[in-house]
Order: C-alpha cells, then sequence, then structure tokens
C-alpha cells in the first residue's frame, strides 16, 4: 500500500516540484553550513547570511537545469540494446549543463556583487567557475541521471504491481461471475429441473446431467490462478457449460466448434469464453422458439489469435444499450489489462443475421510442462 500511494503521490504535478524545491533547498543549506563551519575554522568567517544565499543561489541553477536533465533521462534512457547513441548523447547533455551551469552562476555572480566596491565582471566570475566547477558540474549531471533512472525504474515496478494486482482481481471478479451464473437460482433451478424430469425418463441421462454440474462448479472453485490457459483447457470448461445448457434447451441449442489444431496449444485469457457464449445463449437463443446455433471459432492470422463466437439470434438489437452487459464489460476491462492496445474485442451483426462477437489477442503458445 506504501508503494502504491507513492507512486500515485509521485502522479501529481504539484507534488514533484514541491518535492524537487525541497531537496534542492536542503543541499543548499547543508553545503551554506559546511561553509560557514569550514571558513570559520581557516579564520576567515562569513556570515550565515552570505553562506546561504551564495550556496542557494548555486544549488537553485543546478534546480533549474535539472529539468532538461529529467527530460534527457527520460526519453534516451541507457539501455543495454542501444548505449552507445544514448552514451554520447549524454555526454554531450552533461557537458552543456556544466558549461551552462556556469554561465548562469557567473552571471548571477556579476549581478549581486554590482554594488559592492570591486564588483567581479563576467568574464572572471566565469573563467574561475570553469576552472572550479567544470568537473563537479558532470559529476551532478551524471548523479540527476542516475536518480531519474533509478526514479524510472521504481515507478515501472510499482506500476507493474499494481497492474499485477489488477489483473488477480479482474481473474478474481471473472471467477466469481461465473460461479454467480452457476450458482444463479434461475440456472441452477432449470438445471435441478432439467436433472428431475430427465431421471424418468433416462436415469444415465440425469446422472451425466448431474456430473457436470458438479464438474462445472468444481472447476469454478479450483480454477487455476493463473492469468493465461491453454485454449484447450479453456474448452474444457466451456463444454461442461454447454452440455447443462443444450440438456436444458435440448434440440433449440447446437453447438459448432470450428478450432484451428494449431490454437488448441495458444494461450487465452482464463475464463474468457464462458461469459461470451453465455451472451450468446442469453440474447441470440433463448427469446426465441426456433433453432438457436452457436458457432465458436479460433484461428491463427499472421501474430495473431482470433476467438469468434456467433449466434443466430436477433443481432446487435438484442444486446444492452452500451452493447456489454456486466459480464462483458468485465471481460473487457480484463483484456485490456492484459494486452493494452495489442488486442481488439468487437460486436458486429452476424452473417446470419445474429450477433458476432470478434476478439483479436497476441499469438502465444502455452509453455508445455517439462
Amino acid at each position: 500500500m506504501t508503494g502504491t500511494m507513492a507512486v500515485r503521490l509521485l502522479t501529481l504535478r504539484w507534488v514533484r516540484w514541491l518535492l524537487a524545491f525541497t531537496v534542492w533547498t536542503l543541499i543548499g543549506l547543508a553545503f551554506a553550513g559546511q561553509l560557514y563551519l569550514v571558513r570559520a575554522k581557516l579564520g576567515d568567517p562569513v556570515s550565515w547570511q552570505f553562506a546561504i544565499g551564495r550556496n542557494l543561489a548555486d544549488w537553485y541553477v543546478f534546480a533549474i537545469l535539472s529539468i532538461p536533465v529529467w527530460w534527457l533521462a527520460r526519453h534516451f534512457p541507457i539501455e543495454r540494446a542501444r548505449w552507445h547513441r544514448t552514451l554520447v548523447i549524454h555526454l554531450a547533455g552533461a557537458a552543456c549543463f556544466s558549461i551552462c551551469w556556469m554561465l548562469f552562476r557567473a552571471a548571477l555572480e556579476h549581478f549581486q556583487s554590482r554594488g559592492d566596491p570591486q564588483p567581479v565582471s563576467f568574464e572572471t566570475a566565469f573563467s574561475h567557475a570553469l576552472v572550479a566547477t567544470f568537473v563537479f558540474n558532470t559529476l551532478i549531471y551524471w548523479a540527476l541521471v542516475s536518480i531519474a533512472h533509478a526514479l524510472g525504474y521504481y515507478l515501472k515496478y510499482q506500476e507493474r504491481t499494481i497492474r499485477a494486482a489488477e489483473l488477480e482481481k479482474r481473474l478474481t471478479e471473472a471467477k466469481l461471475q461465473a460461479l454467480q451464473m452457476q450458482l444463479n437460482p434461475h440456472f441452477l433451478f432449470n438445471t435441478l429441473h432439467a436433472i428431475s424430469a430427465l431421471m424418468h425418463q433416462n436415469v444415465e441421462a440425469a446422472d451425466r446431467m448431474l456430473a457436470r454440474l458438479s464438474d462445472l462448479l468444481r472447476y469454478a472453485l479450483e480454477s487455476t490462478d493463473s492469468q493465461e490457459v491453454p485454449l484447450r483447457k479453456e474448452l474444457d470448461f466451456l463444454t461442461r457449460y454447454l452440455e447443462i445448457e443444450q440438456a436444458r434447451f435440448g434440440e433449440r441449442l447446437q453447438v459448432r466448434l470450428q478450432i484451428e489444431p494449431a490454437a488448441m496449444d495458444a494461450n487465452v485469457p482464463n475464463l474468457i469464453l464462458q461469459p461470451l457464449v453465455e451472451n450468446a445463449i442469453k440474447h441470440g437463443i433463448e427469446p426465441h422458439a426456433r433453432p438457436g446455433i452457436v458457432e465458436l471459432r479460433a484461428q491463427k492470422q499472421n501474430s495473431t489469435l482470433r476467438l469468434e463466437v456467433e449466434d443466430n439470434g436477433a443481432g446487435l438489437q438484442s444486446t444492452t444499450p452500451s452493447g456489454f452487459g456486466v459480464g462483458l464489460s468485465n471481460t473487457r476491462a480484463r483484456l485490456e489489462q492484459l494486452y493494452g492496445s495489442d488486442h481488439c474485442l468487437e460486436m458486429l451483426d452476424g452473417a446470419r443475421g445474429g450477433l458476432l462477437v470478434r476478439l483479436s489477442i497476441p499469438w502465444r503458445l502455452a509453455k508445455v510442462d517439462q
């Protein structure tokens, strides 16, 4: 929680500016104290006003110049893939940073000494700064770049942590929604009623349906915590769900699978297909007396896995006004967390007038257990 709060605070611009001002002020005061004590020890004391004014002026110039340094560090991070080019950029940046500081400081010292008996000329102040501070200024530049990199890595780590927590939350919500669907009184009543009716007609079929309901509930409760699973495992869960629905609807529900063999080992988000198929049954099959068809297709297209769920219902007009119910809204949010802009979830009119839900995600093969 502390890391999360820190990341959120650092995203506020005024917090960053206040933190930077505080840090630079504390550094300036620390060096002012050192100057005061050293000069007193050498028998050439200076006033606190002189020590503080001089050092705050020095470090506030550093503070101003740190802004372009942070920009360079953010846009040209030193990475293994292109470190030669980046190093040249930062070497040039360090030289410019040091020279700019000396120019600013010389101009400031010349301005501050205008009322003195012997004012310091700009040329003299710059020459003194060039000899005394060029290397020190360069070290300050590299210190700023190092801090920017460290802070950037920290923020990325925290963002990944927050992202992982969000994914876990979405997966948990998907499990709970799947379990809620299975324990929904209407769904459970219809399933038990179908089992009861089958008991008088076909005991073996009723027993199989009861076993499928048990398997479905057990899978939802014991489902893996993995964000992605092979498509074949996702289809195992979906098959249990569809067997129960087919027992309920009988000949009114036909399910067709067109799964490319290579796609069976591709990774898909865990529990991603059930809400899509449930949506097709609820809006495309259940409201109509005529036979309904639900087709599930999976195929590889270049570096993308395309999944499609199509029904022969009423099409887009049967969906919610926003196009996504609770289950599908959670599906869209999970996809955004998992793949960012590398996915596409769209709802279209199907070829037979029903609804076509098309999902495209990056093609990634599941790891084979050794």
